[in-house]
């Protein structure tokens, strides 16, 4: 029989009841958390040694801080109050671990983190869990957790519960528990209004639960990441990228401002062709004819368009349904499927699959309030040709029913990101050469994997091809890096905005010599030489004459007249940010770029202090509440906010 609450300490005794001694607890990853929840049994147990606390979960997501009275703060500040809301929920267990104060009797496990934000704690570095998305299942079950706490929706006029946001591991969890002989964990629910209901295998029975745990308002805002801002090379990366698609083909993506570039790419290639034919050609005029595209990809609408089969669902997938991208409807029915394929398909088939087919699976999503509302707001059709489905079914081929799978991902590309390349091949995504882990595997490999299990699938992994640290540009294609997380016998696509370098079934000369194509002219010497004391190059080999077009100023010359019309815009899938917040953060990630040595901050203030005042000032002075400097700090604060606002002006 499944209970009832409204109170969530009432909801900690009716666990703290069941369970004795140590509580061990499973939770979803990133918007399925029971934030409130969670914080009630946090609070409970915190200062109680006797009631050890394992919680095992991934990507617990909390807003970012204002610390001080900087630039930085000053924007944040009102940003994050505007954005997140100001009854938001932080979870007080992540606030410690980044902090280093969980006590003792408390240990929170994940094997995704918040990308960069938790290189810093001790305790999460040291409790962290490498692990395969397919495999964090089994792991859970292997901790044999007491109780699963998951955040649900529930559709009015209806006893069901949907799994909605997070359909990825709890029911894989509870197989793997099964099979392993453990008994089924307490499942808990915390209704969220906010949700939006998605129905399919994501919807369940309401005696799923053991619990149903119905809070009172005010229920806080989903947590929303902002959009940020599409540089010159993420365009750049995104048009490569979108050359390498097949109409009727499958797509999955990842998140993050290359994933924007690449979803608007497609946008813009289905929607105004001869456009992007034109910013092809401005970007590269042998773009066109690239043996690659010619092979795997293409340049023209999507006619019979594509089926999207993410992990993540994300901004991009609501630009490409909206645009009518992402129309290719599969289906459950495994015979109906063969039929198609090889052209002895019914009317009465097509007629099922319009009317039942699904277009777009996935196994979590996270985006913008404004892609939450676009969910919550979706016609019913449309909405069931969304399946949220199991991570098992999205992230590999094997242990369901393969058949099918690949007749439903055909020509199937799987764009991914990484932080670093090395020139034979693997890549650097999830962790520092120190071991200190910036955000987790995911399904990375899982995608990369399979993109060589199934006939005429690709992996292509995106990276930006340098990068400022410490005041000091440096090359991401690395000859050898201390950490990998995809090993180079499974090299594949690699792109950047440079250009694409296909290494699938090359030699390590033929490797070398492609990635070198790819990497910034300054950088590409030296990895020749490196090559070459290895042993992997002739004495006498050189980079192809037309790489050494490959710096960022001849880049933002060849897309400076499509930036300037709009064409490529910063924010392609909407912004976030006002107006004018988005001329500050040009302007703050100048500051921030030229502030990173001693050398330039003292350049830099130094031409601050000489600054005129614009203008225009004044509007982006006000935000920053400098409008009448009361110090001299706050003096030092206008005038660099001027220098930068002038910098990054044009």
């Amino acid at each position: 029989m499944t209970d009832h609450l409204t109170d969530l300490d009432g909801a900690v005794d009716w666990l703290l009841a069941r369970v004795e001694g140590s509580i061990r607890i499973g939770a979803p990853l990133a918007l399925g958390k029971p934030h409130r929840l969670l914080n009630a049994l946090y609070a409970r147990v915190e200062k109680d040694p006797a009631r050890p606390l394992q919680i095992y979960t991934a990507l617990s997501l909390n807003p970012p801080v204002a610390h001080g009275d900087g630039l930085e703060a000053r924007f944040m500040g009102p940003f994050a109050e505007r954005h997140f809301g100001k009854d938001v929920v932080r979870l007080a267990y992540a606030d410690a671990m980044a902090a280093d104060t969980l006590p003792d009797h408390v240990q929170v496990e994940e094997f995704y983190m918040q990308s960069g934000a938790l290189l810093r704690s001790r305790q999460a570095q040291a409790s962290y869990t490498s692990l395969n998305y397919t495999h964090a299942a089994d792991a859970v079950a292997q901790r044999a957790p007491h109780a699963i706490l998951q955040k649900v929706a529930r559709r009015e006029g209806s006893s069901r519960l949907s799994l909605s946001c997070n359909n990825d591991i709890t029911q894989d969890t509870l197989d793997a528990m099964a099979a392993r002989g453990l008994p089924r964990p307490l499942l808990i629910a915390e209704v969220d209004p906010q949700l939006p209901w998605l129905g399919g295998s994501a919807a369940v029975e309401e005696t799923f639960f053991d619990l149903v745990i119905t809070p009172p308002g005010p229920y806080p805002a989903l947590f929303g990441l902002p959009r940020q801002p599409v540089s010159d090379a993420d365009h750049a990366i995104g048009l490569y990228a979108s050359t390498l698609v097949r109409d009727g083909g499958t797509l999955q993506i990842g998140i993050g401002a290359l994933a924007d570039a690449l979803s608007h790419a497609l946008v813009l290639r289905h929607t105004d062709n001869a456009l992007y034919r034109r910013v092809l050609h401005a970007l590269d005029p042998q773009l066109a004819v690239h043996p690659l595209v010619a092979e795997i990809g293409g340049l023209g609408p999507f006619e019979e368009g594509l089926y999207g089969c993410s992990e993540m669902l994300n901004e991009g997938f609501r630009k490409l349904v909206q645009c009518g991208v992402i129309k290719r409807k599969v289906h459950d029915d495994l015979a109906l499927m063969k039929r198609l394929d090889n052209g002895s398909a019914y009317t009465a088939d097509h007629a099922t699959l319009a009317a039942e087919g699904e277009y777009l699976h996935g196994a979590f999503y996270l985006g913008s309030p404004e892609f939450y509302e676009w969910l919550r707001t979706l016609p019913d059709d449309e909405c069931r040709a969304i399946g949220m489905r199991r991570i098992s079914e999205i992230n590999q081929l094997y242990g369901g029913n393969e058949e099918l799978e690949r007749l439903q991902r055909r020509h199937a590309r799987f764009f991914n990101s990484c932080m670093m390349a090395t020139a034979l091949g693997a890549a650097v995504s999830d962790a520092l050469e120190d071991g200190r882990v910036v955000s987790g595997v995911g399904g990375q490999y899982n995608f990369v994997a399979m993109a060589h299990a199934l006939p005429e699938a690709r992996s292509v992994l995106m990276f930006r091809a340098a990068r400022e640290d410490a005041g000091t540009r440096e090359s991401n294609v690395r000859w050898n890096y201390g950490h990998t997380t995809i090993p180079r016998h499974l090299r594949d696509v690699y792109l950047n905005e440079y250009g694409i370098a296909d290494l699938r079934g090359l030699t390590d000369a033929d490797c070398v010599q492609a990635m070198a194509g790819i990497t910034e002219q300054p950088f590409q010497d030296a990895l020749l030489q490196q090559a070459k004391a290895a042993r992997k190059l002739a004495a006498a080999a050189q980079v192809d004459p037309r790489s050494q077009r490959n710096t960022p100023q001849a880049l933002s010359a060849a897309l400076a007249a499509f930036r300037g019309d709009g064409t490529l815009p910063d924010y392609p899938l909407g912004s976030d940010f006002t107006a004018v917040e988005q001329v500050l953060v040009k302007a703050l990630g100048w500051l921030k770029s030229n502030t990173q040595t001693r050398g330039a901050k003292l350049r830099t203030v130094w031409a601050a202090l000489k600054q005129r005042a614009g203008d225009g000032d004044a509007v982006y002075l006000q935000r920053m509440g400098l409008e009448a400097p009361a110090n001299f700090g706050e003096r030092l604060n206008a005038r660099l906010l001027r220098l930068a606002l002038a910098r990054t002006a044009a």
